[in-house]
């Protein structure tokens, strides 16, 4: 059995990489000067800068394997290692919002791409807009972003203005909803090779250096899946909810439940409002009253929505003309005549009962007034 002794556990430690930094966590003095063994029993300290820091979990757990690795695999390490941070916990008052003239900002979400979440953003902002709602529209979607396509303002330029001391970007305006995409400022032609850290701070610019001015909602079409990007959002914003967009296939479905998952992990925690069953099934033009349900009927998605006690705001059919209005710049919401039209007319009253009823669950001094009209 071999001997244990403190160099020999900093050896072990010393092949644990704190993410993102290249370096591991003892050269960057993590590891604190109280480091004891008792016969089999290593116990010390890890100290991380702050008491938020996303990776405490996940570099503590390395750090055991690491010992029981590299050291033996009977060392009892397991409960022994604990977290320090030398910053101490903010104290418990309000920061100032980011955006103070948004009343409610809503992420429009999905487990994975393909499913329609940007249309469903698109026709929502513009429903609300028609009901007489001050909306913006934020192209989160740093990778694939199609709002200028789906608005028709690919060749848009933007321009800026001076308001209390600061140069802020001005939203481009269309069919009374005010865009912003990074689809505005990089080249359509190519592909945007970025880092996680280069496309989060280029979308904090577009949220903070920006003049959305006084809005009723605030739309974020974020990217499909889970990642970093997310955790800029809701780290920046504070985020009244979000709208899940799935189409009824179960390898969708799959999706939309990690989607799920994450808006309700605990350094995230931001409610999901609902979701949406898009693509929900597909009528002919000529038979307006078959059903074809192609990628799964309504049972798959209603049984989603009970596992995680949420609410399906709407179901969207699949039909031709909701993508033709995409290529054209024009959403189909614009259409009052149209059926699809009604249903994202639906789906945006949805949305406003959901965020009322949000807010009756807060406090007072939480709760936000959502009756300009």
């Amino acid at each position: 059995m071999q001997q244990l002794y403190p160099k020999l556990i900093l050896d072990a430690l010393s092949q644990v990489r704190y993410p993102g930094s290249g370096k591991n966590i003892v050269e960057l003095n993590m590891v604190e000067d109280d480091l004891r063994i008792d016969g089999r029993k290593v116990e010390f300290s890890l100290i991380f800068d702050r008491p938020t820091d996303p990776f405490i979990k996940s570099v503590v757990k390395a750090a055991e394997n690491a010992i029981l690795t590299f050291v033996a695999p009977d060392v009892e390490i397991a409960g022994n290692i604990h977290v320090k941070t030398r910053q101490p916990a903010a104290p418990a008052t309000k920061a100032a919002p980011v955006l103070p003239g948004v009343k409610n900002i809503i992420g429009i979400s999905s487990g994975k791409g393909g499913v329609g979440k940007s249309t469903v953003a698109a026709n929502l902002a513009v429903a609300l807009a028609r009901e007489g709602y001050r909306v913006g529209l934020l192209d989160a979607d740093i990778f694939g972003p199609s709002v200028p396509k789906m608005f028709g303002i690919e060749n848009e330029q933007l321009y800026m203005h001076h308001v209390d001391g600061r140069d802020l970007i001005i939203p481009i305006e269309r069919h009374g909803v005010r865009l912003l995409s990074i689809g505005l400022v990089i080249d359509p032609d190519k592909a945007a090779l970025w880092r996680g850290s280069m496309a989060s701070n280029a979308l904090k610019q577009l949220i903070e250096q920006a003049d959305w001015g006084e809005l009723d909602y605030f739309l974020i079409d974020m990217p499909p899946g889970t990642s970093d990007i997310h955790l800029t959002l809701v780290q920046t914003l504070g985020i009244t909810g979000a709208v899940v967009v799935t189409t009824p296939q179960q390898v969708a479905l799959a999706d939309a439940r990690k989607g799920i998952a994450m808006f309700r992990e605990e350094k995230i925690n931001v409610p999901v409002l609902g979701i949406v069953d898009n693509m929900a099934w597909f009528t002919p033009e000529k038979h307006p009253d078959e059903r074809y349900y192609i990628f799964g009927n309504d049972a798959s998605v209603d049984e989603l929505a009970a596992k995680y006690q949420v609410e399906v705001l709407a179901r969207i059919p699949l039909i031709a003309d909701i993508g033709d209005h995409n290529d054209s710049g024009e959403p189909i919401a614009l259409n009052p005549d149209s059926l699809s039209a009604s249903t994202f007319t639906f789906l945006a009253h949805q949305v406003i009962d959901a965020v009322d009823r949000r807010n009756a669950a807060l406090p007072p001094t939480l709760k936000v007034d959502i009756s300009h009209k």
